[in-house]
């Protein structure tokens, strides 16, 4: 396993549209490994493989959730070519952030709810109704497969707010 770099926007390689995974093999268990241990580190609690350059249909997650005596309960979550459907019409609103455009958040509008299908990290297909954070962070990561970062979401005014905001945090890092 390895801590790979994150790409960060603007970086035009997020907005690369991801393609399949043809087989699930050990190549693709080796790259989830590399996600998962990225992804704690950064810390976060999704990631897609086109983050860390590699523009595969591959997403982690894990909402790591507090148990009844304050400890964080880990329940990692892996979606090979993951699809959605049926959107829930109703909308829940999360303040998001992505490991891609780090320190900054807005609010997103999502629906609350979605079918998804997807493969696992043995090859095994799943269909399940999902909701909640849950249904919001796999919907933001899906956005990554397709090119989209959650500030797409926001209004140009707000995106370029933010997108101003990144950039100069980047400089104070360089210049540090």
């Amino acid at each position: 396993m390895a801590i790979r770099p994150i790409l960060e926007a603007p970086d035009p390689r997020l907005r690369v549209i991801s393609t399949p995974v043809e087989t699930v093999d050990d190549s693709v268990r080796a790259l989830i490994a590399d996600m998962f241990e990225t992804m704690y580190d950064a810390p976060g609690i999704g990631l897609a493989a086109v983050q860390v350059g590699v523009p595969k249909r591959i997403l982690v997650i894990d909402l790591m959730e507090d148990g009844p005596d304050g400890e964080r309960i880990s329940e990692p979550r892996v979606f090979i070519n993951p699809e959605l459907s049926d959107p829930h019409e109703e909308l829940n609103v999360y303040n998001e952030g992505c490991l891609s455009v780090p320190e900054q958040y807005a609010d997103v509008e999502r629906p609350k709810a979605i079918q998804a299908r997807w493969l696992d990290e043995n090859g095994v297909q799943h269909d399940e109704r999902i909701e909640g954070m849950l249904a919001t962070c796999l919907q933001h990561e899906m956005d990554h497969l397709e090119g989209i970062l959650f500030i797409d979401h926001l209004s140009k005014l707000k995106r370029n707010m933010v997108l101003k905001k990144l950039e100069k945090a980047k400089r104070l890092r360089r210049a540090a």
